[in-house]
């Protein structure tokens, strides 16, 4: 049984919470992982990025000079690249290049993304706290008791509670603290779960954990 210790907003140590070993055998494929992460950092781009043709550039049609008689090269006309203000060579045009994601890799790649984080003991267990207001101080004496500060921190919570006060004055209390995240476990993807370093998740939420490792 793997046991994730729980906290209270205080820092204080106040239970644990048990996970059946049988839910951390999850195994993944690496280059379905190296895929799907590929996949999500693609999707997050703009691809906006546009040049003009010489089509496109608003230049007069006619020839900058006349074809002989003054020992020049020929030249057809001022939208040429090699001229200022004219067209470019091979430049970046807007494109569509989203990436789907499989379904059944998408869940198997956060499932073993968390299972790995559970068993190198880099997931804690934040017990319900009611927070009327956003507390940035509160969260910074919390991080520092655990001694996460200055670590990647992803907070996760309950996606029947996205919408809740208490949960959104937490999520604010986190906006000022670099490095912190938090997200609703149905919008975690296994981007934000690679790059984080500790996983910081609310006991409301576990259940929903459970469910999905299950």
């Amino acid at each position: 049984m793997a046991t994730l210790k729980k906290f209270n907003l205080t820092g204080k140590e106040v239970g644990s919470h048990q996970i059946d070993d049988a839910l951390l055998e999850v195994s993944a494929h690496s280059q379905s992982m190296k895929d799907y992460i590929v996949a999500i950092r693609n999707n997050a781009r703009q691809w906006s990025a546009s040049t003009k043709r010489r089509s496109e550039v608003n230049h007069t049609g006619r020839k900058p000079h006349p074809q002989k008689g003054q020992g020049r090269s020929r030249q057809g006309d001022l939208a040429a690249p090699h001229y200022k203000g004219g067209a470019v060579v091979w430049g970046p045009r807007p494109k569509d290049v989203h990436t789907r994601i499989n379904k059944k890799e998408r869940r198997a790649a956060i499932r073993f993304l968390i299972a790995e984080k559970i068993k190198n003991n880099h997931v804690r267990v934040l017990q319900k706290e009611e927070m009327s207001e956003p507390k940035t101080k509160a969260m910074v004496k919390f991080l520092e008791k655990l001694a996460l500060k200055d670590r990647r921190i992803l907070m996760i919570g309950s996606a029947a509670e996205a919408n809740d006060p208490s949960r959104v004055n937490l999520a604010k209390s986190l906006r000022n603290i670099s490095k912190k995240e938090y997200l609703p476990l149905t919008q975690v993807n296994g981007y934000e779960l690679a790059r984080s370093q500790e996983i910081v998740i609310l006991e409301s939420a576990m259940e929903e954990l459970i469910s999905l490792l299950g």
